[in-house]
């Protein structure tokens, strides 16, 4: 969990560091268009992450039962 809290960390100080160079993020962010796109990224991985959070979970569950009827 430590390992993926650090990951998550590392990938929003590199998507940042991304946005925050460049002439094209001074037109976004005058237009206001440069915060929805960060939402709606993190947003996404946001999903991602909970969703394979879940399915960690199921399969770890699934994994238990079948070593608990061999």
């Amino acid at each position: 969990m430590r390992q993926l809290l650090v990951t998550v960390f590392g990938l929003f100080c590199s998507i940042h560091s991304v946005f925050a160079q460049g002439s094209d993020t001074d037109f976004m962010r005058s237009m206001g268009k440069m915060y929805v796109v960060v939402a709606v990224i993190g947003a996404i991985f946001l999903g991602l992450v909970v969703f394979l959070i879940a399915l960690d979970r199921r399969l770890t569950k699934l994994e238990n039962q079948i070593k608990e009827h061999e």
